[in-house]
């Protein structure tokens, strides 16, 4: 039997390859499903089934296309009605892969269809559990994703059928069981995941804060909730997709790997109302970039905010990107349910320069002057409230990038002012919505607070994020 999970991009999700005996099964595929073929070919084997663990919120998943190429069967757990052909699986019912068991355990409480996936191996022995949002290494998934799509479904309510599927058909399993977990460390479906990407499920009785034997309905509760920021808002859109169907990630690249001259770009630009999507680094947006347009670094959290900023999977977009970068900038895009891409500039910058169009900058300076300046303009930091009560700079005001778009009516409008985050990522996402929304005024401190606790600039008294809440 061979079981192996295929990590990919900063929210780190997993998927599961399972292979026995000329068959196999892949659990929660990511959207681009050829790795899963080839794979399957290189081992001889046929996938025969394609088992989800819910309505993913964070993720496009691949279990349309894959199904289609493959003839495989799509299963999922009790209460799931999608818009299209599947097995919904009775909870206990068992499925063969090769010589392999995969048994579907209904446990509720992340979504209503939430289910995990037992997985017994060729000489009867129970291997392992795949556990989807159920339950991460030192976390449980996030209660709160379900509630727009299920009248007088509350995150109270569903905390509470979790609490009971840990209990009654999770704990009770056997300690030797390994956990495979849907996400890492950097997920926003769930709390404070550690970076572990497995474990055992004896282990995780003794470490994992949900898993406390002595605890409570109630406690687990409040436990669970406490702290909860709201999820990005393109999650309930990818659940919408997940359920109701998507177009196929070969007409999404199909449309989307179009290299478009400066003047093409422009022309895009103009009859769609697309938005500009400068992936590059930020140092390099800082120098120059074409006005209007937003960055969002390819190398930092780009999904994630790219979600929580754009919002609109539906929103078309042109893209800047590094050279050679176009086809992952997409994919990731698509993985994320952004599948309203119309192409890329082609030469980039150089070329929009060459064709004599203007760019823009933004005003950057570094530590050292910051430290000599600080005190002749407002501060705003662009971290999250959490990283701010741990330690500012004393007078700073905090706007979370998460929240910019809420609190732009807090944004010095005719005075100059300083932005920084933690290292210099996030201020410049930050600056090019504040330039995109006409704001000209601001000056961003290169490194961030990594740079700031450098100089002399007066900070406030560290205070340790573990103790906080």
């Amino acid at each position: 039997m061979k079981i192996e999970q295929i990590y990919t991009g900063c929210i780190a999700h997993a998927a599961y390859y399972i292979e026995s005996n000329g068959e196999a099964a892949i659990v929660d595929p990511l959207r681009e499903v050829q790795p899963y073929i080839e794979k399957a070919n290189k081992d001889n084997a046929k996938i025969k089934y394609i088992f989800e663990t819910h309505f993913h919120a964070d993720f496009v998943s691949g279990h349309l296309d894959l199904a289609k190429k493959t003839g495989a069967s799509i299963v999922y757990g009790p209460t799931a009605k999608p818009n299209f052909e599947c097995i919904i699986a009775i909870d206990g019912q068992e499925f063969k892969v090769g010589d392999v068991t995969i048994k579907a355990i209904h446990t509720p409480g992340h979504t209503l269809e939430s289910t995990c996936y037992l997985i017994t191996d060729e000489t009867g022995k129970q291997h392992g559990i795949i556990t989807g949002d159920t339950l991460f290494i030192g976390d449980v998934g996030r209660p709160d994703l379900a509630q727009e799509l299920v009248e007088d479904l509350t995150q109270e309510i569903l905390a509470g059928h979790l609490y009971d599927s840990l209990r009654n058909k999770i704990m009770p399993l056997s300690d030797d069981l390994i956990v495979y977990p849907n996400h890492g460390a950097g997920s926003a479906c769930g709390k404070n995941m550690s970076k572990e990407t497995t474990d055992t499920l004896g282990n995780q009785k003794k470490v994992n804060y949900a898993l406390r034997a002595d605890m409570t309905k109630e406690e687990f509760i409040k436990e669970l909730l406490d702290g909860l920021t709201p999820p990005p808002a393109y999650f309930p859109q990818n659940v919408l997709m997940n359920i109701q169907g998507y177009e196929s990630l070969d007409a999404v690249m199909s449309k989307a790997e179009t290299p478009l001259h400066p003047k093409e770009f422009e022309a895009v630009a103009n009859q769609t109302d697309a938005l500009i999507l400068d992936v590059r680094n930020e140092n390099d947006f800082v120098k120059e970039h074409i006005p209007g347009s937003i960055f969002i670094g390819l190398h930092g959290q780009f999904a994630p905010w790219v979600g929580a900023l754009i919002r609109d999977t539906k929103q078309p977009i042109l893209l800047i990107t590094p050279e050679g970068k176009e086809v992952e900038t997409i994919t990731r895009l698509s993985r994320v349910g952004f599948d309203n891409t119309l192409g890329f500039l082609l030469g980039g910058i150089e070329a929009w320069k060459a064709a004599g169009y203007e760019t823009d900058n933004i005003e950057s300076i570094s530590p050292e002057v910051f430290a000599a300046q600080y005190e002749t303009a407002p501060v705003i930091d662009s971290r999250k409230p959490g990283e701010f009560t741990a330690e500012h700079v004393v007078n700073a005001k905090n706007i979370p990038l998460d929240y910019v778009n809420e609190q732009l009516a807090e944004v010095p409008k005719d005075e100059k002012f300083f932005i920084h985050c933690a290292g210099g990522y996030r201020s410049v996402i930050m600056s090019s919505i504040l330039k995109a929304r006409g704001y000209h005024n601001m000056i961003n401190v290169e490194k961030g607070m990594a740079g700031i606790r450098t100089t002399d600039v007066p900070l406030t008294a560290y205070v340790c994020p573990s103790t906080l809440k």
